[in-house]
């Protein structure tokens, strides 16, 4: 759970909104302490996507929205941001987190730069997680 007791549930509909044209513009940073990128709107916690770097790649394998957030368009802010900074950073990306495999099929800017979930990859994340 995260910090402040907060619930977070991932919604996606299949269709994105822009409930956003009056609301303050999201923060999105890299939380190396937490191996999380964070969302911010008006410095609350508004979601998170958790990874697992491993020699050269970064395993993305939970997002979470809260759900006063949801329908912002928040989660594919997110993981836009973060794709982008792991791949600035040199390390190539593994969608285990359905999400950001979902964004990933929609945007293919990033193809050159995924690699394909092995059992390996996705044995790295339990052992991580015990």
């Amino acid at each position: 759970m995260a910090a402040g007791n907060t619930r977070f549930v991932a919604r996606h509909s299949g269709f994105m909104t822009d409930d956003t044209k009056d609301a303050p513009a999201p923060d999105v940073r890299d939380a190396p302490e937490h191996h999380r990128f964070e969302i911010r709107v008006d410095d609350e916690l508004a979601g998170f996507t958790e990874y697992l770097d491993r020699e050269n790649q970064r395993i993305f394998f939970h997002t979470e929205i809260g759900e006063q957030f949801a329908g912002r368009g928040l989660a594919s802010t997110l993981i836009r941001s973060a794709l982008t900074e792991t791949v600035g950073g040199g390390k190539r990306i593994v969608p285990i987190c359905p999400f950001v495999a979902r964004y990933l099929e929609k945007h293919d800017d990033f193809a050159d730069d995924v690699d394909a979930v092995t059992p390996d990859a996705v044995e790295a994340v339990r052992h991580r997680q015990r």
